[in-house]
């Protein structure tokens, strides 16, 4: 795999100065601080003594423990400090770093940050600057509030799971992370508009996004259509897009942006022009009939290899890829000139290998500051930033409030 790293950026970041206090773990709310870490932010991550993020246990036997792929994909640019948050002292620390914090952040059940005396309303009348935000599973009312929240629970509650291209096909779970993904992305933006509302007003205020309403979003244009039309729409189940076998692979085709797009795809795969065939003459035969279309284009796909049928689609300027594995879209050098393979050494003598910043500025760029944290690994930096003397530091740790 060619594999880049990036450098260290020594120019000023966009959120240089900028303290995150983070509780969350697993996707939803790590890909969210990993971003603010990646342009500047100082996250701490506060960690449960000995685990830590359950992501660092969520694959089993990897060999690298809780410095696994998984959970190094998403901690990147971050410290760590693991506290028992079940003890005053506990409590006390992290009420120190909201002293100097601008977020705090969390992505717990209802009630969690409630118990340990961290629920928005106390915090609010305490810092009323602080920035309060939350990633739950439905939302922080409702029916669901208390319920466990998780990616393909909202992929099916939303109405994700069900939509299918074609009727006959099985139900299935959708294997990337959608859900966690697109909240988390939800609540950079979110903390990232509270940051600029509170230099305008100096108030701070609550952000709240959930995996359910993520979902929901995702599909605005097809919950228009059945809202405004009441019609099941789906740009997967158009006639004139699909994904078609070849001697060697898959590509897909999508007939979009063109007057007659099944003229243009017949033209240049050479069939007869499918588009005068009376079953498919108009696109709501096309769509009633669209089975027997997609026989007839998947036979024909079928006899030679992917990059003959792009090159032939391609000289009629028709919208096509192959269809590729994730090693072979890594192996893409596109994907190093974008930037999107970072590669470092770590303490243990593996080498980071993870995805980098999707977002590109020309004014400040992406810096790999710090690799994925150990467990509670700054912890006693991060006291001593706070005031407290190596004789305090040391009596944490021997009462187990530190690990």
């Amino acid at each position: 795999m060619n594999v880049i790293t990036k450098p260290m950026a020594d120019q000023m970041q966009p959120l240089s100065g900028i303290r995150i206090v983070d509780f969350t773990q697993v996707m939803m709310g790590p890909c969210a601080t990993q971003m603010l870490g990646d342009y500047g932010a100082d996250v701490i991550k506060i960690e449960r003594i000995g685990a830590g993020d359950l992501s660092r246990w969520s694959i089993g036997d990897d060999p690298a423990g809780p410095q696994n792929p998984v959970f190094s994909s998403l901690n990147r640019n971050k410290r760590s400090i693991a506290l028992d948050l079940k003890s005053a002292d506990g409590i006390a620390v992290v009420h120190r770093l909201l002293e100097t914090a601008d977020v705090i952040v969390n992505n717990f059940r209802a009630g969690v940050m409630e118990r340990m005396g961290l629920g928005y309303e106390a915090l609010h009348a305490r810092y009323p600057r602080l920035i309060y935000a939350e990633g739950t599973g439905y939302g922080i009312t409702g029916p669901y509030a208390h319920k466990g929240g998780q990616d393909i629970l909202a992929q099916a509650l939303s109405g994700v799971m069900a939509r299918k291209c074609d009727p006959s096909d099985p139900l299935t779970i959708y294997p990337t992370s959608l859900a966690d993904y697109s909240a988390g992305m939800h609540l950079v933006q979110g903390m990232l508009l509270a940051l600029l509302h509170r230099e305008r007003t100096a108030q701070g205020q609550r952000v709240s996004v959930s995996l359910y309403d993520s979902m929901l979003a995702m599909q605005m244009q097809e919950a228009a259509m059945s809202m405004m039309r009441g019609i099941d729409f789906s740009w997967g189940a158009l006639p004139h897009n699909g994904a078609f076998k070849t001697t060697d692979g898959a590509l897909v085709v999508v007939g979009a942006f063109k007057d007659n797009p099944l003229r243009e795809i017949s033209l240049a795969i050479g069939l007869d022009d499918l588009s005068a065939d009376p079953r498919f003459c108009t696109f709501a035969l096309s769509m009633q009939n669209r089975t027997t279309l997609h026989d007839i284009l998947r036979t024909h796909f079928a006899t030679d290899t992917t990059a003959h049928w792009i090159a032939a689609l391609e000289t009629r300027d028709l919208l096509c890829a192959p269809v590729r594995s994730l090693a072979e879209a890594l192996a893409d050098p596109q994907t190093a000139i974008n930037g999107m393979l970072l590669s470092a050494p770590q303490d243990s003598g593996d080498e980071l290998g993870v995805i980098g910043s999707p977002v590109h500025l020309s004014g400040a760029a992406f810096a790999l500051r710090m690799n994925p944290p150990k467990v509670g690994a700054d912890g006693a930096d991060i006291l001593a930033e706070l005031g407290y003397d190596e004789a305090h530091v040391h009596s944490m740790r021997a009462g187990g409030v530190l690990a």
